[in-house]
């Protein structure tokens, strides 16, 4: 995997791959574990790229682990269940090396939803402790008390995740904002990404429950969302602007319409497709219970999502691959899937790289 002086790779029976400095005394000396996650119908190749060029930057630092547990067709059984097989994996992994004392995620697209369910489940009180029942509706701001399994959560990234689902006007751009298809992609989406799809398109109503999207903006059940995502000292959403065909802007960055403004071409050598960052602040935990006012919106099950993953704050990125060749594979290129079809997102991989907090 990538330059074989700088970087190995040890590959596991349970799934997953560890990508490490080539350095025996580095590998030992790392104690933070980032998790890279794969989106839909993807494997853990995906991250290749990405998990080389951190390994290379911080060899003495970062340990990677490409999950594995949800590879290609296995990404279609829901946001759920590929959250607890993540959650599951990371134990392992966690298990497997005791020097570890910190832990990051790194997520693209679908599997920005499943890395969001797995450290609700995987979240343990300071004490390090499984947490019992929460309420339901509780809401959770920045710095929650709490680890992600004994680990001290740093960094929980996605990448072009459809935190807000693919319903709605424009939230999946390939069908061109058309209101009859996606009417018709949100009815028929369970026949191809079966429970996935559901998710993704709010639809899903498993024993008369709330849509599960809906219901991971609290702590619910004897799941922490919230409380999970709130322990991590920063959470970081980077957005294509354009030409993603399948996750819209507005979900990807955790946005009304009315917030997606007008942005320039990067002026910035060495990030030239980052465009805009954002440092959106946490909205006061006292006012979570208040109802929101949502006249001005049409979409009141959309907004109830935005102002729940609000509560927390969030370093919102765009990117924008308009000005290269490689524009129409966007969701891709972000992601830096595979180095020779998508070099142009060089860039962003850098950009997370320069600000990850180890």
């Amino acid at each position: 995997m990538g330059d074989e002086e700088a970087v190995r790779s040890e590959e596991f029976v349970n799934g997953g791959t560890d990508v490490l400095s080539s350095s025996r005394h580095s590998a030992s000396s790392s104690d933070h574990l980032v998790v890279m996650v794969h989106g839909i119908l993807g494997s853990t190749a995906d991250w290749q790229y990405g998990a080389d060029q951190f390994v290379k930057a911080l060899p003495d630092k970062v340990i990677i682990h490409c999950s594995e547990c949800n590879g290609y067709t296995l990404t279609l059984d829901g946001v759920d269940v590929m959250g607890e097989r993540l959650a599951e994996e990371v134990i392992g992994v966690i298990n497997r090396r005791p020097g570890l004392k910190k832990i990051s995620f790194i997520a693209h697209s679908m599997g920005g939803l499943a890395a969001r369910y797995a450290i609700g489940r995987l979240y343990r009180t300071s004490s390090g402790k499984l947490v019992g029942n929460p309420s339901d509706g509780v809401c959770a701001g920045d710095n929650t008390t709490g680890t992600i399994y004994g680990l001290e959560a740093m960094n929980f990234i996605t990448v072009a995740t459809p935190h807000l689902g693919s319903r709605g006007n424009g939230q999946v751009p390939l069908f061109f904002g058309v209101t009859a298809l996606e009417k018709v992609a949100a009815s028929v989406s369970h026949w191809i990404f079966k429970r996935t799809g559901k998710h993704l398109f709010l639809t899903d109503n498993d024993e008369g429950e709330t849509p599960l999207l809906q219901r991971m903006v609290n702590d619910h059940g004897n799941i922490y969302f919230m409380s999970a995502l709130g322990a991590f000292k920063r959470r970081v959403a980077y957005a294509n602007v354009g030409y993603d065909h399948i996750v819209g802007w507005r979900t990807s960055s955790i946005r009304h319409n009315s917030e997606l403004a007008v942005w320039e071409d990067s002026s910035s050598k060495e990030y030239p497709h980052i465009v805009r960052v954002e440092h959106s602040k946490a909205v006061n935990a006292d006012k979570c219970h208040e109802a929101s006012d949502v006249s001005c919106y049409s979409d009141v099950l959309e907004e109830e999502l935005v102002t729940g993953l609000s509560r927390v704050s969030w370093e919102k990125v765009d990117v924008s691959f308009q000005s290269s060749i490689q524009r129409f594979v966007a969701h891709n290129a972000i992601q830096v899937q595979y180095a020779f079809m998508h070099s142009e997102g060089a860039d962003v991989i850098q950009h997370m790289i320069d600000h990850f907090i180890t």
